[in-house]
């Protein structure tokens, strides 16, 4: 891996677009994911009852609201993030006790920031930077509101369906779940470009992956990386597909190799240097662009069908939970 380009401190990419650094996946499985009938209209419904608002107020009564008097190292890290994409809006950012090492951003209509306490000892100070900038990203591309669909799936409405309705609901969060794992490869990149040092986000995925064990060689986690990605035995990588289909984040090591990956491409470089896409010039749709769009669309249709539900069945079902929302949200209305 090349030495990484460092640029002065605190200088900020002006109207940076996160298509400047977005991975060819992320953008791929967004669009198939709309591709799913009655899908936008789903992920609308559920912003829109109440489950947004419990899961909100779920969490931040029980976490610490970090700012200029609380743990303020840390909000200066979380605010550096924004300043450096150019993001005018800084989310509140809460640390919650929680012993699994973990970030996110939630609130698709009011985003926040939530550091789950255990990833805080485990990271120097600039691996949590590299944190706080990695959730800066999913802010900037725009993840949020399909991140926020995802965690109302996990933790509440999937738990309050019988057991017969939830297939349909369990078939899009496997494809909600996949998306996310694209997306996560996004926000690495950003992470890497707000500290102007990819290598940071790389510590930060080997500890994720082992620990904040003293010794820890980065270089070899690196070398690690390839070798796991380019092992190529068939059963090997079914075996990884099966493991992956239920987690919210890729392998550390898979992270880590498409992050260095992305660095020797001199993508990395050129955006240190001033040369990035902005908003409002985005890049038109290609037809490379097209065959990732479709290589998505068929393997979100194959997770459908794995659960049991396909395209079709669970677009009806979804169209049938809909109507009965709506009647809720109806009945709701009379009451008050």
């Amino acid at each position: 891996m090349p030495a990484s380009t460092k640029a002065p401190a605190h200088r900020p990419f002006k109207g940076i677009s996160g298509k400047a650094y977005e991975h060819p996946a992320d953008r791929a499985a967004t669009a198939a994911l709309q591709r799913i009938p009655f899908f936008d209209a789903l992920v609308k419904r559920l912003l829109e009852f109440s489950y947004e608002r419990d899961l909100l107020q779920g969490q931040l009564g029980n976490a610490v609201r970090v700012g200029p008097a609380q743990l303020p190292a840390i909000w200066n890290g979380h605010e550096a993030a924004y300043a450096a994409l150019d993001i005018k809006t800084v989310p509140s950012l809460y640390v919650i006790q929680d012993p699994r090492p973990n970030a996110m951003s939630i609130g698709a209509q009011r985003p926040i920031v939530l550091l789950q306490s255990a990833i805080l000892p485990m990271l120097d100070e600039q691996e949590r930077r590299s944190v706080l900038a990695h959730e800066a990203g999913h802010i900037l591309s725009e993840h949020i509101r399909y991140r926020t669909t995802l965690e109302l799936l996990l933790r509440f409405t999937m738990p309050r369906l019988p057991i017969l309705g939830r297939a349909p609901l369990q078939a899009l969060r496997i494809a909600l779940l996949a998306w996310f794992r694209a997306a996560e490869l996004s926000s690495d990149r950003a992470a890497a470009i707000v500290m102007r040092d990819p290598l940071v986000q790389c510590r930060v995925l080997m500890k994720l992956a082992g620990g904040s064990i003293e010794g820890l060689n980065l270089d070899a986690f690196i070398q690690q990386a390839d070798e796991y990605i380019e092992w190529d035995d068939l059963f090997d990588r079914r075996l990884r597909m099966r493991r992956e289909l239920t987690a919210t984040h890729p392998f550390p090591v898979r992270r880590i190799y498409e992050l260095t990956r992305w660095v020797r491409s001199g993508e990395y470089d050129r955006i240190i240097g001033g040369d990035y896409v902005k908003k409002g010039e985005e890049p038109p749709v290609t037809a490379e662009f097209g065959k990732a769009v479709e290589h998505y669309t068929e393997r979100f249709k194959e997770l459908l069908e794995r659960t049991g539900v396909g395209i079709n069945q669970m677009s009806k079902r979804m169209r049938a939970w809909l109507e009965s929302l709506r009647g809720q949200a109806g009945d709701d209305d009379d009451a008050d």
